[in-house]
């Protein structure tokens, strides 16, 4: 009860609906009531609320439902490891935003081996904090004191060290926020043809995007997923980009570098290897991921609209 009411404040803020009008739809909802049923006869309960308003209702409740299981697997598996903090918890139970669930988890999350996996295995977390300070000026030097076991020079220490940071500048929120803000402002969409198919009968269907381009924000539905299409079938490259990787680079370097010297420098490298391999491999699939799920929604809806004139 705890739980639908939590449901129903969040529901109703978010559709600007009353929350007794909510939280009387989410009871007929759970009773096994239809859609149809509750907007046509239960219109007492639900202040008239039409089937549209009611499928929201149940579309949003779902989605917070999903939401609720995944914080829960969040906090097990936190707490099982031993770095559960009282405001960490606390951070997690009051968010209902999938994305940011997932970039508070990030951090905490069980990973396959990674470069930095391994560099910490190897002992060289201090050397990524020396380098972070950049108080340090000889980091050759610093990286001496690590070179033992399979680190076998302090080049391979000071690499290490940079994978580290790469990561840990990849897991940032503030990081993540910020280039999501940049993919929303500037994303443009490229669309190319796998060459080795470009001549096929099969690929000219796709022939308006054999060498298209245009911001995603401004991409349309249908050619979006005509373009989807066409790279589940084999024959286009799609990508995603923001429009300035040189600018977008730069302003998370401002964050973490403090000044021109060695270990900035270090630490400048190892953001721009963030970027280009972790950072904005992981943001294009998340805005890869949305769009096709705005252009679903959005031809359900179209379709839909005109299923409801014809009929």
């Amino acid at each position: 009860m705890k739980e639908q009411n939590i449901f129903a404040k969040l529901i109703a803020q978010s559709l600007n609906l009353t929350i007794e009008a909510v939280g009387n739809t989410l009871s007929l909802l759970e009773e096994g009531c239809t859609i149809p049923f509750i907007s046509r006869y239960r219109k007492e309960r639900t202040g008239a609320l039409d089937e549209v308003q009611i499928a929201a209702i149940s579309d949003e409740n779902d989605r917070l439902k999903e939401i609720q299981k995944r914080k829960e697997t969040v906090i097990k598996t936190i707490t099982e490891q031993e770095k559960m903090t009282t405001e960490l918890q606390k951070r997690i139970e009051e968010c209902w935003d999938a994305t940011e669930l997932e970039d508070i988890y990030l951090p905490f999350k069980p990973r396959r081996r990674t470069r930095a996996q391994v560099a910490r295995e190897q002992g060289l977390e201090p050397l990524a904090q020396i380098l972070l300070m950049q108080r340090e000026r000889d980091p050759e030097r610093a990286a001496q004191a690590f070179v033992k076991g399979e680190v076998k020079d302090a080049e391979m220490a000071l690499k290490g060290a940079q994978d580290i940071i790469a990561e840990n500048v990849s897991e940032d929120e503030r990081s993540r926020q910020q280039l999501r803000g940049a993919y929303r402002r500037t994303a443009i969409i490229t669309s190319k043809v796998v060459k080795a198919k470009a001549e096929t009968d099969e690929a000219a269907k796709y022939h308006d995007y054999f060498d298209w381009k245009e911001p995603l924000k401004r991409c349309s539905s249908h050619r979006l997923l005509a373009m989807r299409r066409g790279e589940a079938e084999g024959f286009l490259r799609i990508s995603i980009d923001p429009i300035d990787d040189d600018e977008c680079i730069e302003r998370l370097q401002r964050h973490y570098v403090y000044g021109n010297t060695p270990c900035g420098n270090l630490v400048a490298e190892a953001v721009e290897d963030s970027y280009k391999r972790l950072l904005k491999p992981s943001i294009e699939t998340e805005f890869a991921n949305l769009s096709k799920e705005k252009a679903d929604e959005e031809a359900i809806r179209v379709f839909a609209e005109n299923l409801r004139q014809l009929l």
